[in-house]
């Protein structure tokens, strides 16, 4: 009789038995915060066709305020600071976002640094740009004017009519004294070190940062510099093979 009480008593256990193996189990799973840093007059928005998978959860790093005259490099490491360095973590940027996160790299332990459209060194910058640095161009003409023919831009390329609208957004919402501060950044920018684990993503038609100025790990035939919005399958098919192993590593 004792037994029989105690498997019916058993019963009303299971559930919360049950509830708590579930509990337990669910707290060992490990979420990797992937940080994703945009480029140059863009937000977290660029990124909004990008799939990480499963295991990984995204944090979009709003850009700061630039001090006077302050480096890229330094103010990498201000933006840093955003982030929560107690677990492991990534490292995505785009463009200018990609330089940041090779600075940041090059400061703190990072998982994986990923860098799209962008270049690990300074000296992959293409000279153009510097001749426009030597002839202060960045200071002559108006930021409006750039933000203008970025908007323009768009009727030519091969965005979605949703993300056309979005980048137009992006561009007018911009702060113009970030842009003169970032050109001026980049331009300055002394960096000959590549982060321990990274890999670089670039478009064979990138018109910004030429593809022959730089040498990525992985190429997208015919992408231009914002595949992130017109080819993003390709790299979240990227993103499917070199995030998962992460996972597997020890923490």
């Amino acid at each position: 009789m004792a037994i029989g009480k105690g498997r019916k008593n058993n019963y009303f256990l299971y559930p919360f038995l049950s509830f708590a193996i579930r509990q337990r189990s669910t707290s060992y799973i490990h979420v990797v915060k992937v940080y994703f840093i945009s480029g140059l007059a863009a937000d977290g928005r660029v990124f909004k066709n990008l799939r990480l998978p499963s295991g990984f959860e995204p944090v979009y790093l709003d850009w700061i305020q630039p001090l006077k005259d302050e480096s890229l490099r330094a103010y990498a490491l201000r933006l840093a600071e955003k982030i929560d360095r107690r677990e492991k973590f990534v490292l995505i940027g785009l463009s200018m976002g990609g330089m940041i996160a090779v600075e940041i790299a090059n400061h703190i332990p990072v998982e994986l640094t990923i860098i799209i459209a962008s270049i690990p060194f300074s000296n992959h910058l293409p000279y153009y740009f510097r001749v426009g640095a030597r002839l202060y161009l960045h200071h002559i003409i108006p930021i409006s004017l750039i933000k203008n023919a970025a908007i323009a831009k768009r009727l030519f390329t091969t965005e979605t009519k949703e993300d056309k609208e979005l980048l137009k957004s992006i561009i007018r919402e911009s702060d113009p004294n970030f842009i003169k501060w970032a050109l001026a950044a980049i331009l300055k920018w002394n960096n000959g070190t590549a982060p321990q684990n990274f890999i670089h993503i670039h478009g064979s038609r990138d018109e910004i940062l030429r593809i022959r100025f730089t040498k990525p790990t992985h190429t997208i035939p015919k992408a231009g510099h914002l595949m992130v919005m017109n080819r993003s399958q390709d790299i979240n098919k990227i993103l499917e093979t070199v995030l998962p192993s992460l996972l597997n590593s020890d923490s």
